[in-house]
């Protein structure tokens, strides 16, 4: 890991922030078309879509998503 990065966890550091900036563009995408469809007001940020697609259940977390599958 050390050819690649600084250390390691510098290496798993940028990994999971990278993970969780495609994760949030990919709920605003989803936020957004269907708030658009449903004539919602979209929030100024990107953490307050983020909120706001778990508050009304336009989105879920990948452990609620393996049980509804498991079920």
């Amino acid at each position: 890991m050390e050819y690649i990065a600084a250390s390691p966890q510098d290496w798993a550091d940028n990994a999971v922030s990278n993970r969780a900036r495609i994760a949030t563009e990919e709920i605003v995408g989803i936020y957004t078309a269907r708030a658009l469809d449903e004539g919602v007001q979209i929030p100024a940020t990107r953490e307050l879509i983020v909120a706001d697609a778990f508050t009304r259940g336009w989105v879920q977390t990948a452990a609620e998503r393996n049980a509804a599958a498991a079920t």
